[in-house]
């Protein structure tokens, strides 16, 4: 029986080994191997790059396309911003009682005009309502201001000097930017000078703050349009009520007086409102410069910016 048993194992192990053999090259062993598509494919398949590509390719073309948009607009001219905003900006910071006034003062354009500007935004922008007005700046505002005004009446219009009049100043030459309306107003007798027979007044100070009383006396004769009544520290008291009335300029005592005449139309009353304290050489502000030429005229007879905003533009004359 051993025998036996030991030839059919030795039976079994031949054909055990015969059957391995005959399977080598088989299916059977060739799917006992790794698949060679995900053994040599990439980490990603050809259909996850293509996924993933795609939101790159677009997101690397936003900024290209970004860039052709303004190639685009190139050709349809951007709307200017409005004027509006920049004045508003501006109005934030002027006083509430003033604020009226300068909205019609910067509407009006009347610096850039004097200029040979168009008006723009570039007004609104350099106006400083709270800084103090030189002497020079409210001299150069003065004379566009009244022919801005009365631009259709020439009898009322003060004529700019030419670079060849001789200076009524020592401190403000011909090449001086403010020199045309200073010397301007000096040849009209509008500004105190050795042509009106102030002899002490050869300089003029073009770059120092602008006064209460210099306000007062440069203004007030292009409202009354005519020569300055007399005057004295007792007459204003009683007709303003000023406590300091005995520090204003004796000069510029007729102008306050005269300006008194105007009733609610005084320059007093609309650039400083109601005060017992005139305060003849505080300095003026740019927003209560613009409140003195906000009109022109006396109390029965004026104009002001609020009626030259009101007026029709002119029609465009034909060919």
């Amino acid at each position: 029986m051993s025998a036996a048993l030991r030839l059919t194992a030795l039976i079994v192990s031949g054909l055990g080994l015969l059957l391995v053999t005959s399977c080598t090259g088989s299916s059977l062993e060739q799917s006992l191997q790794a698949d060679p598509q995900l053994q040599d494919r990439p980490v990603f398949s050809s259909e996850e790059p293509e996924t993933t590509a795609t939101p790159d390719t677009s997101a690397a073309s936003t900024p290209t396309d970004t860039s052709a948009t303004p190639e685009a607009s190139d050709t349809v001219a951007p709307s200017p911003p409005p004027r509006v905003s920049s004045t508003t900006s501006v109005l934030d910071d002027v006083p509430e009682d003033l604020r009226p006034y300068v909205q019609d003062w910067l509407a009006l354009g009347v610096i850039d005009t004097a200029s040979g500007q168009t008006p723009s935004d570039t007004t609104a922008e350099a106006f400083e309502p709270n800084q103090p007005i030189s002497r020079g700046d409210f001299a150069h505002w003065l004379l566009a201001a009244n022919n801005r005004f009365y631009q259709d009446v020439p009898a009322k219009r003060i004529r700019p000097a030419t670079s060849s009049t001789t200076p009524a100043f020592q401190d403000v030459p011909a090449s001086h930017p403010d020199f045309a309306a200073i010397q301007g107003l000096a040849e009209a007798g509008i500004i105190p000078s050795a042509k009106t027979g102030n002899a002490t007044a050869v300089t003029f100070r073009p770059d120092a703050p602008l006064t209460r009383e210099l306000l007062v006396l440069w203004k007030v004769p292009l409202d009354t349009r005519a020569a300055l009544p007399t005057g004295n520290a007792e007459a204003v008291t009683t007709a303003w009520g000023f406590q300091d009335a005995a520090k204003i300029e004796p000069l510029a005592l007729r102008a306050v007086l005269a300006d008194y005449q105007n009733g609610d139309f005084a320059n007093i009353r609309r650039a400083f409102g109601y005060t017992t304290l005139f305060q003849p050489q505080k300095g003026v502000t740019q927003a209560e410069a613009a409140a003195a030429l906000w009109r022109f005229g006396s109390q029965t007879e004026g104009i002001s910016a609020e009626d030259l905003l009101k007026q029709p533009a002119p029609s465009p004359s034909s060919p």
